[in-house]
C-alpha cells in the first residue's frame, strides 16, 4: 500500500493543475474581456504618463 500513498499527492496536484488551466482558459475573453482590457490600458497609460513628466 506504500505505492498508493506515494501516488496520491502527484495525482491530486495534477488534478488541481488541470482545474486551474481549465478555469484560466474559460475566463479568457467573454464579457469581462473589455473590462480587463480597459484596466490594462489605464495602467499602461498611467505608467507612460509617469515616465514622461515633462510633456
Amino acid at each position: 500500500m506504500d505505492y498508493v500513498s506515494a501516488l496520491v499527492p502527484p495525482i491530486v496536484m495534477a488534478a488541481f493543475f488541470i482545474a486551474l488551466v481549465v478555469t484560466i482558459v474559460k475566463t479568457q475573453g467573454g464579457a469581462n474581456k473589455a473590462k480587463e482590457d480597459a484596466a490594462v490600458d489605464a495602467v499602461l497609460a498611467r505608467a507612460e504618463a509617469a515616465r514622461q513628466p515633462g510633456k
